[in-house]
């Protein structure tokens, strides 16, 4: 059976991880609890490819425990019962090491079915997850463990691991390789962070190229490179935390008024077929971080959101790139967005009450109506078609939710219903 390359370069001590620096590096926190020999249930949460089973696997040599191994795509109940019927017995004399692989995909029963063990130390969880733990993990077992958030990969440390695999594998055949000049780093740059995916690039690109004759080198060409890993970077669930991190860095960017990376963001999401997410993002980017700076902006973007639609992909990309440039380029304004959220905290709180009378929709008074008449005032019936009366009810009666925005098209508006309101 093949072993993959990432698994037969795995590291045999802290020192050969590659990045990570801020947990394992020297006098760093997971670094010492490592080396004191006392380990804490642990939870590694971070991308795929960033070292958290190499570090597991590391971590279970240092004990004298049983090491258990499950993957939670694939274990179900009966695996964590014979791992509980082992407890006590000759095979785990001092406890089990238990690494749950992938914990987001056990349910909260089964993940409730180790609580008991964990507490009472017999069992000691090394969990691994690519989702966040505070939304997949049940919270008793969250809140006994020690969570350590494991992050990218740079392209400087993983084309020092591309750099080993090429050489490993050179070894391996007894040949030698030719590796054009920018292969390396394409690699590195290309495969978004995750180390063992720059590995399988690397055995791929050396698959791919011809076999030499005797006498002759494995030339690994920059162009393999990159056919193989065309893709590589794009890393995207529409599950997963990553689906949400690419569509809040979008939304920010566009409010952030930076066209360059609200362009690099649609671009991700474009690659990989999200466009239903691109342009809900973009409507509701329009209206509440444009607003009514712009108010222009909002049947501007839906024209250009209903012309993707309408063509498809490719061309989508086009409308698409036109509203999100517009969208960074126009005056900012949340202060509708403000006012609506405010209202309707104040609605949860119980802040309300009746309609005024006079905008009640009725037509006649009740027998037991002190005073007989709705009293509405028209406002077209009075100069510059404004009349003052009250609107809220009573209990808001002087609660102000808009206040106008410092942009050019708010401070009109401002300026014309003050005169008309007679307000300095």
């Amino acid at each position: 059976m093949h072993t993959p390359l990432a698994d037969r370069i795995r590291p045999v001590s802290l020192d050969d991880i590659v990045g990570q620096k801020h947990l394992i590096g020297e006098n760093m926190p997971l670094r010492n609890i490592i080396e004191s020999g006392e380990l804490p249930n642990m939870i590694f949460y971070g991308p795929s490819g960033t070292g958290k089973t190499t570090l597991a696997r590391m971590i279970a040599k240092k004990t004298d425990r049983t090491l258990r191994k499950l993957n939670c795509t694939t274990a179900g109940t009966q695996d964590i019962r014979d791992i509980v019927n082992d407890l006590n017995s000759f095979t785990a004399p001092n406890g089990i090491l238990l690494y749950l692989d992938e914990i987001q995909y056990f349910n909260k029963k089964q993940q409730q079915t180790l609580l008991e063990y964990i507490e009472d130390g017999s069992i000691t969880l090394i969990a691994s997850t690519t989702e966040n733990p505070y939304f997949y993990v049940y919270s008793a077992i969250l809140s006994r463990s020690s969570v350590f958030e494991f992050k990218y990969v740079s392209p400087d440390e993983v084309e020092n691991a591309v750099i080993r695999g090429f050489k490993l594998l050179a070894e391996e055949k007894n040949e030698v390789f030719d590796v054009e000049t920018g292969v390396t780093r394409h690699i590195a740059n290309a495969c978004g962070g995750d180390v063992r995916k720059s590995l399988n690039a690397v055995e791929l690109c050396v698959l791919a190229a011809k076999k030499p004759q005797e006498g002759e080198k494995r030339v690994i060409t920059l162009e393999s490179a990159k056919s193989l890993t065309q893709k590589s970077a794009m890393k995207y669930d529409r599950e997963g935390d990553e689906h949400y991190d690419i569509l809040s860095a979008f939304q920010k960017s566009m409010r952030g008024s930076d066209p360059d990376a609200a362009i690099h963001y649609l671009a991700r999401l474009l690659e990989a077929g999200d466009m239903t997410s691109a342009i809900r993002r973009l409507l509701v980017c329009a209206a509440e971080d444009v607003g009514l700076a712009y108010p222009m902006i909002l049947p501007i973007v839906k024209a250009a959101t209903d012309i993707a639609l309408q063509v498809g992909m490719p061309e989508a990309r086009l409308p698409l790139a036109d509203a999100v440039v517009l969208v960074c380029n126009s005056p900012k304004s949340n202060t509708a967005h403000n006012a609506v959220i405010e209202a309707m905290d104040d609605l949860k709180r119980g802040k309300s009450g009746p309609i005024p009378r006079q905008l009640q929709n009725m037509h006649y008074d009740g027998d037991d109506a002190a005073v007989k008449g709705q009293f509405y005032m028209y406002p077209h019936d009075y100069p510059n078609r404004w009349v003052e009366q009250q609107y809220l009810p009573d209990a808001l009666k002087t609660k102000q939710y808009y206040f106008y925005g410092d942009n050019k098209q708010e401070q009109a508006a401002k300026e014309y219903w003050n005169k008309i309101k007679g307000k300095k």
